[in-house]
C-alpha cells in the first residue's frame, strides 16, 4: 500500500473512530481529572500533610545580650561588662510526639473527606449524565412523533385533492402537528439544557472536552447481593462512617494532645559575664581607686513554672466530651449506612420491576396498537382522531418507559455509592 493510500485510509477511519460513543466510566474518570471542586478539596490534603512538619517543631532558643558598667567618676570610663545569654523551654510530657500523632491524624481525616466529596461528585455526575440520556431519548421519540404526524398531513394534503378525506380532517390533522411543534421545541430545550449540565462537575465546557460527543446510554444492569454482603462491605467502605472513624481518631490524638500540653516545661538558661579589667587610679576627688583584673564567669539556670492553673481540668473534660460525641456520630453513620443500603436496594428492585413492566408488556402492547391504529387509518377504517389517540397513548407509554430507565439507573447508582463503590452505569 502506497503512503497516499494510507493516509487515505486514516482520513477516512477518523470520522468514525472520533465518532465512538461516550461512555459513563470515561465521563466520570474525566470528572475526576477537571473537577474543579475536587482539586480545591484536595488542597486541604496537601495543607494537612505540612502541619505534620509544622508539628514536629521544638521551641526555639531565645538569645539575650545585656550590657553593664559602674557610673564612678574617676579618671578614665569603666569597661563594659557584657553579659549574653541563651534559653531554651525543654517540653515535657511527650508533647512533640502527640502533636506529630494528631497531625498524622488530621492528614487521614482531610483524605478521608475528600473521599467523601468524590462520593458526592459521583452521585452528581451519575444523575446528569442519566438526565441527559433520558431527555435525548425522549427527543428522539417527539422527533419521529413529528415526522409520522407531517407525513399524515402530507397524505392527508394527497387525499384531499382526490376528494378521499373532507377539509376538516385535513385542517385537524395540521392543527395536532403544528401543536405538538411547541412540544418538540420544549424537549430539544430539555435536552440541550441536560447536557449544558454535564458540564459543572467537569469544570469546564462538555463539548470543549468531548466535541461532538454522543452519549453511551445503554445501562448495564447491577448485579444485587444479599443485604448480608453488601452491610458489612458499607460499614468498611462507605465515605460518611470512614469520616466517622477517623474523626473519632483525630479527636482522640487531640484529647491525648491536651494531657500533654498539661505538663510544666522548664527553661534552661546558658549565660556568660565577661568584664574586662582596668588599671589603679585616682577618681575625681583625689582618692585611690583599686584596679579590676579581667573576669568571665559562665552561669547556668533552671526556671520551673508552678503550675497552679493546672488544677482547673476543663480542657480535658472538653476534649473527651468532644470524643464521646464523636463516637455517637459514629454509631449513628453505621445505622444510617445501613438503612440507606437496604432502602437503596428496595428501590432498585422496585425500579427494575417497572422497567421490565414497560419493557415486556406496556412499551410492546402500546406500539402494537399504534401500527395497527395507522393501518387502519390509512386503510380509511379508523378515523384521524383515534390514531391519533393511539399515537398519544404509545408516546406516553415509552416516556415512561424511558423515565422507568432513569429510574433504575439513577437506584443502581444509589446503591452502590451506598456501599461505598465507585458507580457505573
Amino acid at each position: 500500500m502506497t503512503r497516499f493510500n494510507v493516509l487515505l485510509a486514516a482520513w477516512l477511519i477518523a470520522p468514525f473512530a472520533s465518532a465512538a460513543p461516550l461512555t459513563f466510566e470515561a465521563y466520570l474518570s474525566a470528572v475526576e481529572s477537571h473537577s474543579l471542586e475536587l482539586q480545591a478539596q484536595q488542597e486541604g490534603i496537601v495543607s494537612a500533610k505540612a502541619g505534620i512538619g509544622i508539628a514536629g517543631l521544638r521551641p526555639d532558643p531565645e538569645f539575650t545580650v545585656g550590657a553593664t558598667r559602674e557610673t564612678v567618676r574617676s579618671t578614665e570610663h569603666r569597661p563594659v561588662t557584657w553579659n549574653p545569654a541563651i534559653s531554651m523551654a525543654i517540653e515535657t510530657g511527650g508533647k512533640r510526639a502527640a502533636r506529630i500523632k494528631a497531625a498524622h491524624s488530621n492528614v487521614a481525616l482531610a483524605e478521608e473527606t475528600v473521599a467523601g466529596f468524590k462520593s458526592e461528585l459521583y452521585g452528581t455526575a451519575a444523575a446528569a449524565f442519566t438526565e441527559a440520556c433520558r431527555t435525548r431519548d425522549v427527543l428522539a421519540r417527539k422527533e419521529q412523533t413529528m415526522a409520522a404526524l407531517s407525513t399524515v398531513v402530507e397524505a392527508n394534503a394527497v387525499r384531499r385533492k382526490a376528494g378521499d378525506v373532507g377539509g376538516i380532517e385535513l385542517l385537524q390533522s395540521r392543527v395536532e402537528r403544528d401543536q405538538f411543534q411547541a412540544e418538540l421545541a420544549q424537549a430539544r430545550s430539555e435536552a440541550d439544557s441536560a447536557m449544558l449540565n454535564l458540564s459543572p462537575p467537569l469544570g469546564r465546557q462538555f463539548d470543549a472536552l468531548f466535541p461532538d460527543a454522543q452519549l453511551a446510554c445503554d445501562f448495564a444492569a447491577y448485579e444485587d447481593k444479599d443485604a448480608r454482603v453488601l452491610v458489612p462491605q458499607a460499614l468498611g467502605a462507605r465515605s460518611d462512617v470512614r469520616i466517622a472513624r477517623a474523626t473519632v481518631d483525630n479527636l482522640r490524638d487531640g484529647a491525648a494532645l491536651v494531657r500533654a500540653n498539661r505538663a510544666v516545661d522548664p527553661t534552661v538558661t546558658v549565660g556568660l559575664a565577661a568584664a574586662r579589667g582596668y588599671h589603679d587610679g585616682i577618681d575625681g576627688s583625689g582618692n585611690p581607686v583599686d584596679g579590676s583584673p579581667r573576669s568571665r564567669a559562665l552561669s547556668i539556670s533552671l526556671a520551673i513554672p508552678i503550675p497552679l492553673s493546672r488544677r482547673d481540668t476543663g480542657d480535658i473534660v472538653q476534649a473527651e466530651s468532644s470524643v464521646t460525641q464523636a463516637m455517637l456520630a459514629l454509631r449513628q453513620a453505621e445505622l444510617a449506612a445501613e438503612t440507606q443500603v437496604r432502602t437503596a436496594q428496595r428501590q432498585l428492585r422496585a425500579a427494575r420491576d417497572r422497567l421490565a413492566r414497560y419493557r415486556d408488556g406496556v412499551l410492546v402492547d402500546a406500539q402494537k396498537v399504534v401500527d395497527g391504529m395507522r393501518l387502519s387509518y390509512v386503510k380509511g377504517n379508523a378515523s384521524l382522531l383515534e390514531w391519533l389517540a393511539a399515537q398519544r397513548s404509545a408516546d406516553e407509554a415509552y416516556q415512561g418507559y424511558v423515565q422507568a430507565r432513569a429510574d433504575a439507573a439513577i437506584a443502581s447508582t444509589q446503591l452502590q455509592l451506598a456501599i461505598g463503590q465507585r458507580p457505573s452505569l
